[in-house]
């Protein structure tokens, strides 16, 4: 799982850096940010994640914040993603909780053992 998590990771912080000239920059700096954080820490530092109450906390709150960002945003067609900042955005966000999902994933058999 590191690879896929160190993979997320570099990905996340890609996405994060071709946000500069969007009109809402920060707050998809933030997202993608969080995100690769949470994938570099599972990928990297997975026992200590995985043992540290605190952490496993924030990871909860972010975790459950992008699965409704995702849902919130769910593109209604692909079809017009390119044309569409919405949809864009709708499958930055799930894309961002698959790779939660993953973490989230990582961390479960962390602490299992």
């Amino acid at each position: 799982m590191r690879y896929v998590n160190g993979f997320f990771c570099v990905l996340f912080v890609l996405f994060a850096v071709v946000q500069y000239n969007d009109p809402d920059a920060l707050l998809w700096i933030v997202i993608y940010g969080v995100t690769a954080i949470w994938a570099g820490l599972a990928a990297f530092r997975p026992d200590r994640f995985a043992h540290s109450p605190v952490l496993i906390t924030v990871f909860g709150v972010s975790a459950v914040a992008m699965v409704g960002g995702a849902i919130y945003d769910w593109p209604q067609s692909i079809a017009d993603w390119w044309d569409n900042e919405v949809v864009r955005e709708g499958l930055g966000l799930i894309i961002a909780t698959v790779a939660l999902l993953v973490v989230a994933y990582t961390l479960w058999r962390a602490r299992r053992e």
